[in-house]
């Protein structure tokens, strides 16, 4: 058997790539939707933060996109192979509306092998937390920053491209079970392993009409998924934040501020922050070290954003904010011989635990601008109890916190 195409039939090379990316093709499928369906449950309320559960969707969603790179080098392998060679003609072209649709298929069909496990891989780019792709080239792509918008915008693409694909193999299998069933000819056969005694296609003329129609597919199921709201994205932290936070009366009023944590999953680094807390904060910079005033600080734990692993966040097996709404940190200000320090407690669930934060503080006159980093241990707050290593989850959670303050009149 000749390893390249002729009129007739298809070569060995053409016929390896489409039984490899057949393979690809039902293996990265039940992969991705199981996977998925882990991802629900691992998000939805009634979690009770099963490490088994957790491991498994991460072995899933490994294999899914390590199946799904491969998948996208063997589609752009075989269309580079394809329009290098010569193309078998088809069997029965008088018959133009199934010659049209039998192109248009191939067409939507090759797009789709690129299109599908490239969104999926510019998905896993934008993300932080992911489940890694088993290869040595690292886990990024060139251009593509970290964005949780720019990440659920690809989700919503692969998801489109996904469906896409498979309902054009449907359509393929369809084709391929009508002509060897009903019309009895030899158009399967060309695709099978093995050297056969083929017919000669009748001589024939190929358009661009197909190519046209795929473009249109194509625009359709973009149009329909833009209306349908696949691509809307949500950025702007817990959307079942409602925890209202009561006025403080304080000392210095934050103008400006950011409260930040940052955690290690799965090897990368996820950052995010607190949108709502209020400060309550009495300060005199005394001449001399010693008492400096007070500061009490209540966080609202929906209000946080951190990145795709919101919503997991706040399960029970970690925030827990359907049962523990808010944090509080209360502490004794203090000068020191260099710098400053709070000394006092910090409230996580059920947690009331000792802590010693530093700080830089630049003082103009009534203007203050305030800068510490901290690093606490998660299993100190029964956070992740149910990973107990740092395989998914690091131990180290580094708050970071800015504010900039006037002094109240």
């Amino acid at each position: 058997m000749s390893s390249n195409n002729s009129f007739a039939s298809y070569g060995s090379i053409a016929k390896s790539f489409h039984w490899l990316t057949a393979l690809l093709i039902f293996s990265a499928f039940p992969l991705g939707y199981f996977a998925n369906e882990l991802a629900h449950e691992i998000t939805g309320p009634d979690f009770d933060g099963s490490k088994d559960v957790i491991e498994r969707a991460t072995l899933l969603f490994s294999i899914h996109k390590t199946v799904g790179v491969a998948m996208f080098f063997v589609g752009v392998l075989r269309i580079v192979w394809a329009v290098t060679q010569e193309k078998p003609g088809l069997l029965h072209p008088e018959n133009k509306p199934e010659a049209l649709a039998a192109e248009t298929v191939h067409w939507v069909l090759y797009a789709s092998l690129v299109l599908a496990p490239l969104s999926g891989w510019i998905h896993h780019a934008a993300t932080v937390g992911y489940a890694p792709i088993w290869w040595p080239l690292g886990q990024n792509l060139p251009f593509i920053p970290k964005s949780e918008g720019l990440a659920e915008i690809f989700a919503g693409l692969h998801w489109i491209f996904v469906w896409t694909l498979l309902a054009t193999v449907a359509l393929h299998i369809a084709g391929a079970l009508k002509h060897q069933i009903i019309d009895r000819d030899a158009t399967l056969q060309r695709m099978l392993p093995g050297r056969r005694n083929l017919p000669q296609p009748p001589a024939q003329a190929h358009s661009l009409m197909p190519a046209v129609v795929a473009l249109a597919v194509f625009a359709a199921v973009l149009t329909g998924g833009a209306t349908t709201g696949v691509f809307q994205t949500h950025t702007a932290g817990n959307a079942d934040s409602d925890i209202q936070l009561a006025e403080v009366l304080s000392g210095w009023t934050v103008t400006e501020g950011v409260l930040g944590i940052e955690v290690t999953q799965m090897g990368g680094q996820v950052a995010g922050s607190f949108a709502d807390w209020t400060a309550a904060i009495t300060f005199d910079d005394p001449a001399a070290p010693g008492p400096a005033g007070d500061v009490e600080v209540i966080i609202a734990i929906p209000s946080l954003s951190l990145g795709t692993v919101t919503a997991q966040a706040m399960g029970a097996d970690y925030f827990d904010s359907a049962t523990y709404p808010t944090a509080v940190f209360k502490a004794d200000i203090e000068k020191l011989d260099q710098g400053y320090q709070a000394v006092g407690t910090l409230t996580i669930r059920d947690k009331v635990l000792p802590i010693t934060l530093p700080f830089t503080l630049d003082l103009q006159n009534d203007a203050a601008k305030m800068k510490a980093e901290l690093t606490l241990n998660r299993l100190d707050f029964d956070i992740g109890r149910s990973l107990p290593d740092e395989s998914s989850l690091g131990f180290a959670v580094i708050v970071n916190i800015e504010l900039d303050a006037l002094r109240a009149k």
